[in-house]
């Protein structure tokens, strides 16, 4: 087990950094910092291999953490559906 600390990026939505919290942020890269931006604390929590995340496969946040010192949550693919509707959506002249 792992107290696991949860940043959620500024710059993109839907994009977490997962990190030891002894360790914070210093095994993170400066590359990806960068790119990450300035993260917010959302929260610590205990992490465990019988926990269960949203949207994340926790046994890949561990290994990630441990091998790394990061897990980078990417934001999960938007449908093509839903760019459709975004793209080919109507003027209604309603702001």
């Amino acid at each position: 087990m792992i107290i696991c600390s949860i940043y959620r990026s500024p710059k993109k939505d839907e994009m977490y950094l997962y990190v030891d919290k002894r360790e914070g942020l210093e095994r993170v890269p400066d590359a990806l910092k960068e790119m990450f931006g300035a993260p917010v604390h959302i929260m610590d929590m205990p992490l465990t291999a019988e926990r269960k995340l949203a949207r994340a496969d926790t046994a890949k946040v561990l290994t990630g953490i441990q091998d790394q010192g990061f897990y980078l949550q990417m934001p999960p693919p938007k449908e093509d559906y839903l760019l459709d509707i975004h793209v080919n959506r109507p003027e209604t002249g309603v702001r």
